[in-house]
Order: structure tokens, then sequence, then C-alpha cells
């Protein structure tokens, strides 16, 4: 066979290659452009990850604060984050121990009977104490011994011991409009001592000190 007609083939069959090549490049260009419009709108458009709407406090609020509307605002939790003691209704309810700002509402942080979830066989009880300012001495969490003091004979004695502290509510429109003197104090109190308790603060002066004071 001539050589040079081989050669000639030869090079015939790779200018016919390269022009089909050449030709195929642009729509393959255009292929794959489009293939990465596609996949970047895919990722602008998935939706957002699932979340849950939680109320939370909106600034700092202190332990005895009455919950307004405006200290509350929702947030977004993701679900495996949501606290399973949620408040329902919180507007109106008190503080037992500070909240501070983003946390959620929970239960345990309202008074009410949940106060006791940590200390079976107490029930939250109130106690007013005569003397505000004795009470301003107290913290959440103190352990007191409650007394009930006779102005008329002199007299006192203990009437529960060892109480835990559970809440301190600050005074209110409604206590300025009863009248009532001194502050409410949220206690945990065996059941059946809750009627002791309830006489004395009718009958005498119940004032407290600390537990093993």
């Amino acid at each position: 066979m001539d050589p040079n007609l081989t050669r000639d083939r030869l090079t015939g069959l790779r200018r016919h290659l390269r022009r089909a090549l050449l030709r195929r490049r642009r729509p393959l260009a255009a292929v794959l452009t489009a293939v990465a419009v596609a996949a970047g709108l895919h990722a602008v458009a998935a939706p957002p990850p699932a979340t849950v709407p939680v109320v939370v406090a909106a600034h700092d609020l202190p332990a005895g604060a009455v919950l307004t509307a405006d200290d509350l605002v929702p947030a977004d939790f993701a679900p495996g984050s949501v606290p399973d003691d949620l408040a329902g209704a919180a507007v109106g309810r008190t503080l037992a121990a500070p909240l501070r700002r983003g946390e959620p509402v929970t239960v345990v942080r309202l008074v009410g009977p949940s106060l006791t979830d940590g200390t079976p066989g107490l029930v939250a009880t109130p106690v007013r104490l005569p003397d505000a300012g004795m009470v301003a001495l107290l913290e959440v969490g103190d352990r007191v011994d409650l007394l009930a003091a006779d102005p008329q004979t002199g007299g006192a004695e203990v009437v529960a011991a060892d109480l835990p502290v559970l809440a301190l509510p600050q005074g209110g429109e409604a206590d300025a409009a009863s009248g009532l003197p001194g502050r409410l104090v949220v206690v945990g109190v065996p059941r059946d001592e809750v009627g002791p308790i309830a006489a004395a603060a009718v009958r005498t002066f119940v004032t407290f000190t600390w537990s093993g004071g």
C-alpha cells in the first residue's frame, strides 16, 4: 500500500474526529451548565428545617414577677430541643424563679403545684408573713422554720420545721388593694401540716427562722 495514501487517510480521519468533537462540545457544555443552574436553584429553593414555636422570655425577669404579654415573645426551636413541660397560658402567672432572656417558660418556673415536682410528699403552700422586710432576706431554696408568735402572751411555738422556700412572689396591685400587710412566701409543706399553718396565720403573728438557726 502506498505510504502517502495511508498517511492522507489518517490525517483525514483525525480531522473528521476533531470536527465531530467540536460539534458536540458546545451542546455538552450547555447541558452541564443547565445541570449546574438546576442544582443551584434546588439548593436555594430547598425548604427550611422544621421548627416549633416556643414562648420565651423577652428579657431577663426576676423571681416573683407577674408575666405580661410584653415579657414574652415566640421563638423557633428545633423539634428535639423543645422542653416537655412548657407552660400553656403564662400571661398573668407568677415566676417562682428568675428567667433569662430567651429561656422558655416551663411549668416549674411558675408558682403552682409543679413547684413540688422535685420534692415528693410536699405541697406548695402560700403563707403571708407580716414583716415584708424579713421576707426580703429570703431566697428561693432556703429552708425555714415557721413560728407562731402570740403578741398577747409573748409566747411562740414552731408550727412547721425545715420547709423549703419555693417562690417569693412580688407584691403587686392586688396586695395594695387588699390592704394586707407583709408579703407572701410559697413554701413546700407536708400535707398534714397545711391546716396548722393556716390556723396559725389567722390567729397569730407568723414569722420564720432559718432551719438550724
